[in-house]
Formats: C-alpha cells, structure tokens, sequence
C-alpha cells in the first residue's frame, strides 16, 4: 500500500532558499528530495531527544550516573588497541 502524498507549501528567505538549492545540488538529488530528507531527519531527532528526555524525567541525576557506573563495570578491562588510541591518550 503506497502512502498518499500531499503537497506543502512553505515560505523561506532567499538565502535560505539559495542554501536548500544548493546542497540538494550537491546531493545530487531534487529539491523535493532534500526536504523530505531534512524534515524526515529534524523530526527523528526531535522525537528521539522527546523520548530520551521524557524516559530519564523524574529520575536523580547521582542515581542515573551510578547505575551507569554499575553497568559500567561489568565491561571487562582490556588494553585498547593501538589503531584505537587517541593522538594525546598516553599524555
């Protein structure tokens, strides 16, 4: 079952527009394209942070960091790995 599609109109300033032109250029891909891509992505990080934030509402900031640190702990030690290290991890 294919989704229906409906058509928005909105209003944005010539830089902004000039920008959208732009990078969908870039992308290789229509107008339309990069906005539903933009959109599509904005909203999910919207909803994920709506989530995330609502899910740790009401809990102790001390008693969140220390289950962490419980969970934390199981992870048993292990050298990193060279090609892992940062450039100042051994300063």
């Amino acid at each position: 079952m294919a989704n229906k599609t409906n058509t928005l109109t909105i209003r944005v300033p010539e830089d902004l527009k000039r920008r959208i032109e732009k990078l969908a250029a870039l992308q290789g891909v229509s107008i339309n394209q990069f906005a539903l891509y933009a959109f599509t992505k904005e909203i999910s990080e919207m909803e994920g942070g709506t989530y995330f934030s609502n899910m740790v509402k009401g809990i102790n900031k001390k008693h969140l960091m220390a289950e962490i640190d419980r969970i934390l702990a199981k992870v048993p030690e292990r050298a990193i790995p060279e090609w892992d290290r940062l450039p100042d991890a051994d300063a």
